[in-house]
């Protein structure tokens, strides 16, 4: 028995106008935060120290995933609000932002912006891991 379901193919409505949006192409950091935890630790304790700081972030965008699959709004703020706090503590100004923007999506209740802006957030957080690592190797 076949269950597939015909999907109708959208009408061609040339008033209509494709925009692409797309990411900046030099995400905004502050990196004398970064070199200032480079400059005062050896090159492995600063290493440790991010390592930590970036899991605990993965760790929160992970609640962030959990609370927006439960549709519990309530459990997005916390974590939220902490990925911000850290990330500006370290010089991640894209995803102390992209937080911000999570936090006022969730008061709000808006399940669409806030699944949107946390897929916003996870993509500042994977650059800056990027950027934050091609800048520390010498």
């Amino acid at each position: 028995m076949d269950k597939t379901v015909p999907f109708p193919m959208p009408r061609h409505r040339p008033e209509c106008e494709v925009v692409i949006l797309r990411p900046l192409e030099h995400p905004r950091q502050d990196m004398p935060l970064v070199a200032h935890a480079f400059a005062d630790r050896s090159q492995r304790e600063a290493e440790d120290m991010l390592c930590a700081i970036l899991e605990g972030i993965a760790d929160w965008l992970d609640l962030l995933q959990q609370g927006l699959a439960a549709g519990n709004h309530g459990m997005i703020g916390k974590p939220a609000r902490r990925i911000a706090l850290v990330a500006g503590q370290i010089g991640l100004t894209d995803v102390a932002i992209a937080a911000d923007h999570v936090v006022q999506c969730a008061t709000r209740g808006d399940r669409h912006a806030l699944a949107a802006t946390i897929g916003r957030l996870e993509r500042a957080f994977d650059i800056a891991v990027t950027k934050v690592w091609d800048f520390r190797d010498p």
